[in-house]
């Protein structure tokens, strides 16, 4: 990687962080199937909500599809604990709270708000291949609609793997 941030068809770096329950997930081991990677700035908000509920609510469609989703945010697995019970959300939330694989996938910014300038996640959503490679990425991403967009982009991902 030349630039530091992570690049379309290159292989994503080994991903392991605490989860939502306090499990540790490894993304690497979920190969071949595809991941999809959700960052949203913070639990608990109108737009992040939405965006969960969102990914909720289409969780089965994207494992029929053979792709596991995940929300990273930097707060904590208490925090995530707090979302997912609040919502009734049903995919899992990834705790990045040294901000790590924000920073690889290039999404830790600095943001502006009210005048003030601050460090920050910019909502975007990447699709990792069966190989783990990043095949897709989605950045500065509207949440309305976003989710059904992307397991269209996940069935096209599937439909050209090559078979065995």
């Amino acid at each position: 990687m030349t630039t530091g941030v992570l690049q379309t068809g290159e292989i994503v770096p080994e991903i392991t962080l605490p989860r939502d329950g306090g499990e540790i997930v490894n993304l690497g081991a979920l190969q071949p199937a595809p991941v999809v990677l959700f960052f949203y700035p913070r639990d608990l908000t109108s737009g992040c909500t939405k965006e969960a509920i969102a990914f909720s609510a289409l969780r089965a469609d994207f494992e029929a599809a053979g792709a596991q989703v995940f929300g990273i945010s930097k707060d904590s697995v208490q925090s995530h604990d707090k979302f997912v019970a609040k919502h009734d959300l049903t995919v899992p939330l990834l705790s990045d709270e040294a901000t790590d694989i924000a920073e690889i996938f290039g999404v830790w910014q600095e943001k502006k708000m009210y005048g003030k300038t601050f460090m920050g996640i910019v909502r975007s959503t990447f699709l990792i291949d069966g190989e783990g490679r990043l095949a897709r990425e989605w950045r500065k991403v509207k949440v309305d609609g976003h989710a059904e967009e992307v397991l269209d982009a996940v069935r096209g991902v599937v439909r050209q793997a090559p078979f065995f």
